[in-house]
């Protein structure tokens, strides 16, 4: 959709909110792709840093990815593809069960980022620290 995507932005503004001095809740964080691979490096980047910033101290007590489903976008109708799970239109409203939504679930029932696996997975810390 033409966003840009900022994952040190998305750590700054975590630190900036932390300031208030609430527990923080994201409720939002994904990317419109049709590109299930994007979607799963979108993940691994944006939570990498929600790790960093919360082993720095910033009280994060949610994550919520940005949508389980594919969706209507009032300006944009059912182009983007912001789901985990996609609805085929062609075909009944058939869900499909996309591999980040795999990975997700790995993530959600381990709380590891290395659950989401792919290349650039090897490369993370294996301790605690690399836990969201």
């Amino acid at each position: 959709m033409g966003w840009e995507i900022d994952p040190a932005g998305f750590a700054e503004m975590l630190t900036m909110i932390a300031t208030i001095g609430l527990p923080i809740f994201v409720t939002e964080n994904g990317i419109a792709t049709a590109d299930d691979e994007q979607r799963r490096r979108f993940m691994l980047s944006h939570l990498s840093e929600l790790a960093r910033v919360m082993a720095a101290g910033i009280d994060v007590r949610g994550y919520l990815h940005w949508s389980a489903f594919d969706n209507f976008e009032w300006n944009h109708g059912y182009g983007p593809t912001f789901g985990l799970i996609g609805i085929d239109h062609a075909d009944g409203l058939r869900r499909v069960v996309r591999p980040s939504a795999l990975a997700f679930a790995r993530l959600a029932r381990s709380g590891r980022l290395d659950a989401l696996a792919g290349d650039d997975a090897a490369s993370l810390p294996r301790t605690p620290s690399a836990a969201v």
